[in-house]
Order: C-alpha cells, then sequence, then structure tokens
C-alpha cells in the first residue's frame, strides 16, 4: 500500500521542515553527493518529484538552465518556493506523482526518499514514468534511505534493484552506505553502454 496523503499532511502540519532536511549533517553529506554523481556539468531541463522544502532542488539548481520542483502537500510547495525565489531557473509546482506527471522530454530525473513510500505497483509506475520521460542520454538519479522504518515499503537497495531492471535504462554508477543507495541510470534506446563523463570528453 501507499502511505496515505495525511501521513505527510501531518507531518508538516507539525513543522515546516518535519524531516529536518536543513539541518542534519546525514542529509547534507547525502545531498552534496547526489549532486557530485550527476555525471553532466549542467542539465537543460530537469524534474524532481518529492522535493519537500527545496533543500535538495537548490542545489540542483545551478547545473540545470530549468528544474521543475514538484510536491503533493501544498505547504511542502509553499516554503519550497521561498525558498527557491531568487532562483529564477526553478518553478515550483504541487502535483501528485503517478497519478499527475510532467510534460517531458526531461534529461535529468531525480528521485531522492520518495519510493519507499508507494507500494509495488505505484513504485513501479513512477520508475517507468521516470525513465519514458528522459530524453536520449538523460539521466535518472534514485536516492534512498537503507534502515527499516514503519511507512517505508522497501529499501534503496531494493530500489536499485527495480530501477536496473527497467528497460531502455543502463546502469553508470552506484554508490552503497549503511544508510542509503544512490544510484545513476542513463536511457538509451540503441547498442552500447552509458558514457561516463570521462569517455564523454574523450579521455577514456
Amino acid at each position: 500500500m501507499n502511505t496515505p496523503p495525511d501521513y505527510f499532511e501531518g507531518q508538516y502540519a507539525r513543522a515546516d521542515d518535519p524531516w529536518q532536511l536543513d539541518e542534519r549533517w546525514y542529509d547534507r553529506r547525502k545531498y552534496q553527493l547526489t549532486v557530485a554523481a550527476l555525471p553532466r556539468a549542467r542539465y537543460r531541463r530537469a524534474f524532481e518529484p518529492g522535493c519537500s522544502v527545496g533543500v535538495l532542488s537548490e542545489l540542483l539548481a545551478p547545473r540545470c538552465d530549468a528544474l521543475l520542483s514538484a510536491d503533493r502537500v501544498p505547504s511542502a510547495v509553499d516554503t519550497a518556493t521561498r525558498r527557491l525565489a531568487d532562483l529564477p531557473q526553478v518553478r515550483v509546482q504541487h502535483m501528485a506523482v503517478p497519478e499527475q506527471w510532467p510534460e517531458g522530454p526531461f534529461d535529468l530525473v531525480v528521485l531522492s526518499e520518495l519510493l519507499y513510500y508507494f507500494g509495488p505497483a505505484a513504485r513501479a509506475r513512477v520508475l517507468q514514468q521516470s525513465a519514458d520521460s528522459l530524453s536520449d542520454r538523460g539521466h535518472l538519479i534514485t536516492v534512498h534511505w537503507n534502515h527499516p522504518v514503519d511507512e517505508h515499503t522497501c529499501t534503496g537497495q531494493q530500489i536499485a534493484e527495480e530501477a536496473d531492471a527497467l528497460a531502455h535504462l543502463r546502469p553508470l554508477a552506484r554508490y552503497d552506505d549503511p544508510d542509503f543507495t544512490l544510484t545513476v541510470h542513463e536511457r538509451g534506446t540503441g547498442p552500447g553502454t552509458a558514457l561516463s563523463p570521462a569517455r564523454v570528453e574523450g579521455l577514456a
């Protein structure tokens, strides 16, 4: 089963940043690793569903010509909008995936601490929508917690395996530590492997 919407609404009713994403070293370190793992220096158009209060969005923005950040909770959208107001390339939108999905293509989709709130069917749908909305050679980033939580339906390691199984996605990078798993996949419908940054620049 998916985590019900009132769980998130209750969390944000108690605090603007209920998971203290802007304060904890764990999250700041994870976000820095996420941005460092992006294979390209810059992306034309990116999508980050489940953006919460926009902490990761703020770090992604300098790497993007246009970034759409979205969340299903209106108060989180309001907080993120205020946080990102000085970044003209960022648009924050109220959106509940997978029922709502923006028109692509995107050359970057970032799914951070989101998919374990969905049951298997909805999680598969979000992953497939992400892959389908990528342009050729576009990148899908997944980053998720590995410890058991009552509201979570799976772990980051399980999500990584599900992303590996998607057609037209080629694994490019993976980082595992006891707390979270981060993966980078590249969309490609033709033969070949994902292009690493060194291969793109002709160094390998």
